[in-house]
């Protein structure tokens, strides 16, 4: 690990002035310090956040709050989140094992890095990690890396679950900088990689994600997060599914489904909602739907088995939410 300084500020203003385009954020730091350790990242200063007053779950007409500081386990465990928007704590517990939880923030689960085994490497070239270097994953091992949303220079998969159910819901992030406060929906707020794979999401120099809002959505009670992967706990998703449904009667009137382990970032499926909506809820009505997951899909040499997979994940994940009705 290189050197670095360090800062500790107790507001958000004195954490903006300490941050330039060389610092890092320091929040739970269950992957800036792996990452420094590797010396994929080397800061020129860490900036501990920890002290901030950016903490806090409410609900209110405009919908969920939840600040950048609290605690995966202490979000997934909230009696609010628990009750109006169960996809969103599934999600979180899904995530990561519960010693990690205890430790990771929810802005920093939004803002970790690639876990393509090549980005952590330093003796293979890496577009993500260094730009024009080349991407090893294209023709390497690649039965973990992404199917939609990829490019010639970067084909990782998105890392975060919390994400994928937060793309599902709609929800936006906070953020604060030099140019002052300013809210953008988190689907606009992860880029793709194209040729510039790492540029990751629009997040300005030295700012700062505050907090993120789920807007209110009554019918997200019906909802849940499945998470398919080689073994049951710590291990990153080969596939998974956030999906809520508005049911009436029998009849699907309204979803919102979004998939993650096999995008470059959170993948939210259009066209699979606009298939379900006015339909039943049967097993011949996922199964079309799901035939939707997979459209533009590009699988690589290791990775074609996804493509059915996510399908079925889809499938199992709608098939126990219309079940529990």
């Amino acid at each position: 690990m290189r050197a670095y300084d360090f800062a500790a500020p107790r507001s958000v203003r004195s954490a903006l002035d300490k941050a330039d385009a060389g610092s890092a954020y320091l929040a739970g730091g269950t992957t800036l310090v792996d990452l420094m350790k590797l010396e994929v990242m080397t800061p020129s200063r860490v900036v501990d956040i920890n002290r901030l007053p950016l903490r806090g779950v409410s609900l209110d007409r405009e919908g969920l709050h939840i600040g950048a500081l609290d605690r995966m386990s202490d979000v997934a465990e909230h009696r609010l989140v628990r009750t109006h928007y169960p996809v969103i704590s599934r999600a979180l517990e899904l995530g990561a094992s519960p010693q990690l939880r205890n430790m990771a923030s929810i802005g920093g689960n939004l803002l970790q890095r690639s876990r393509c085994g090549y980005f952590r490497d330093l003796s293979t070239p890496c577009n993500k990690r260094e730009p024009g270097s080349g991407c090893t994953a294209l023709e390497g091992q690649n039965r973990t890396h992404a199917i939609l949303g990829t490019s010639d220079a970067c084909v990782a998969t998105h890392p975060s679950d919390l994400a994928v159910a937060l793309i599902a819901l709609d929800a936006a992030v906070h953020l604060n900088g030099s140019g002052g406060p300013r809210t953008v929906p988190l689907a606009d707020f992860y880029l793709l990689p194209g040729q510039t794979p790492h540029l990751e999401n629009t997040l300005r120099p030295g700012e700062l994600i505050t907090g993120i809002t789920v807007p209110a959505l009554r019918w997200a009670v019906n909802s849940t997060y499945l998470k398919i992967r080689d073994r049951a706990s710590y291990e990153f998703g080969l596939t998974s599914a956030a999906v809520a449904l508005n049911v009436r009667g029998t009849t699907i009137v309204e979803a919102r489904v979004a998939v993650g382990g096999v995008g470059t970032r959170p993948w939210r499926l259009h066209a699979v909602e606009h298939a379900l909506a006015g339909r039943p809820l049967t097993a011949a009505t996922y199964e079309q739907a799901a035939e939707h997951a997979t459209d533009g899909a590009r699988p690589l040499r290791h990775n074609a088995f996804k493509i059915p997979l996510l399908r079925r994940t889809l499938v199992r994940a709608l098939t126990e939410l219309g079940d529990a009705r």
